[in-house]
């Protein structure tokens, strides 16, 4: 059951308070400091009711904001919500910036106090949720790779199947899913790893260069030409190769990089002597091939060529779970950083991080999760510290399994009637249930089966 401490010292409002409450949740109740903190060490609650005004200092709050630098520091993820009086806004702030969950008003209105306190035992709920992923580990053996979904996870254990082979690879996704984290990871788990990785750009050196960066050049080859130096694939011999985004490749190097991957042989510009080499080549493009080779602006030869095996890699959108999974683990890891390390995400800012479509993907997630560390006044996170919007994300959405189920039986029953055509003998079975259990269901749920030929 939820565990609910109530620290109130006067009787009456005791009483009030315990009442307000469901039979879900086991209340308990203190009437000062030392009996607070006997209780928190024993039931370890979720949520603690704190009136500021405790004796031996009913009158003031020094008790009050003693027991709760206490309770802070004794039970930090414990939520607190601290009571004032109508006029007393000053303690309120001040205790929500000590680290108080939230705060309510005297005189008592149930109404309120219960909804602050089921706030604050679903904000408990989720930051459990929250650590207990994390505790988890990322989900793959792959450094700097967080994943839970099955999508992403499947691309991971490719990637491990993939590794000791030297096939080459071509890694699909859009910027910011990670491509080069793959690249890595499948020259660290080969029998290469202790070789060198050299990655180049294609996209970001000029035309002109980018086959002399390559390939290497001689001496004297062309002005300024001082020293033979080395390509990309030379330096990489032994080891592996990563060309990002070869999708923007030049047509005219492309025939000369298929030669490479044909022969193994590199020509440095201006030499006639070809240098062999002993390259993994990886791959990795944010565009797509196929309608580049449509439009003539990719060799089909060369694609099938560095494309011996393919990775897809999904958008942070298309990974369901992973977008909060891999926020907390930025928290988690920025947050230490920036010296903050203690801080967690609110309600409002977990709806939103779900909710949104994250165009940049991890790369974007990264900025905003650092902007918000920086930014956060209190130990919560907010959706506007993350710079995310509310709108398209349903803020009555809790993460309550009896509705979710609720929801799963009353859509299986409808489909089951639907399918006996409401003979109700037939749906039970479907259902694997007894016709009275249907029957209750049916009544549960307010589903009409009046027209229904119920076959006894």
């Amino acid at each position: 059951m939820k565990q609910l401490l109530i620290v109130e010292d006067d009787p009456g409002l005791q009483s009030q308070m315990r009442w307000c409450f469901s039979e879900d949740i086991e209340v308990s109740v203190a009437a000062d400091r030392d009996a607070a903190l006997t209780a928190l060490r024993r039931l370890e609650p979720e949520v603690v009711t704190l009136d500021l005004g405790l004796p031996p200092d009913p009158g003031g709050a020094t008790e009050g904001f003693a027991l709760l630098e206490d309770i802070l520091r004794l039970a930090p993820m414990t939520k607190v919500i601290v009571v004032t009086g109508r006029e007393d806004k000053e303690n309120a702030v001040k205790a929500i910036g000590m680290g108080a969950c939230d705060f309510y008003q005297k005189p008592l209105d149930a109404d309120i106090l219960t909804f602050v306190v089921n706030r604050a035992f679903r904000l408990a709920e989720l930051e459990k949720e929250n650590r207990e992923l994390s505790a988890q580990g990322n989900g793959t053996n792959i450094k700097g790779i967080v994943a839970t979904s099955p999508e992403m996870l499947t691309i991971c254990r490719t990637v491990e199947k993939v590794a000791p082979t030297d096939v080459t690879t071509l890694i699909n996704g859009e910027t910011g899913t990670g491509k080069e984290l793959l690249a890595r990871a499948l020259h660290d788990l080969s029998q290469r790893a202790d070789q060198p990785f050299v990655a180049i750009n294609c996209a970001a050196i000029p035309e002109n260069l980018l086959e002399s960066e390559l390939f290497g050049f001689e001496k004297g080859s062309f002005t300024g030409a001082t020293q033979s130096k080395k390509g990309k694939i030379e330096n990489a011999n032994g080891g592996t190769l990563f060309l990002d985004e070869i999708g923007d490749m030049p047509m005219a190097l492309q025939a000369k990089l298929l030669r490479f991957l044909q022969e193994r042989v590199v020509d440095r510009v201006g030499s006639v002597k070809p240098i062999p080499v002993d390259v993994r080549v990886v791959c990795a493009t944010h565009r797509n091939v196929q309608d580049l080779i449509s439009q003539g602006e990719f060799r089909e030869d060369l694609y099938y060529r560095v494309s011996e095996i393919t990775l897809d890699v999904p958008a942070l959108r298309e990974r369901e779970g992973d977008p909060l999974v891999i926020a907390q683990s930025l928290l988690k890891t920025l947050g230490k950083q920036l010296d903050r390390p203690n801080l967690t995400f609110s309600d409002d800012a977990v709806q939103a991080i779900n909710a949104y479509g994250w165009p940049g993907n991890v790369r974007e997630m990264i900025n905003k999760v650092k902007r918000a560390i920086i930014m956060a006044d209190g130990k919560r996170i907010t959706a506007d510290d993350l710079v995310l919007p509310l709108s398209g994300c349903d803020t009555d959405f809790q993460l309550n399994l009896r509705q979710v189920r609720e929801n799963a039986e009353r859509k299986a029953i409808i489909q089951a009637l639907t399918t006996s055509n409401f003979n109700m003998a037939q749906a039970s079975r479907l259902l694997g249930v007894t016709r009275p259990t249907l029957y209750n269901l049916t009544d549960k749920y307010r589903i009409e089966t009046n027209t229904a030929t119920n076959g006894a």
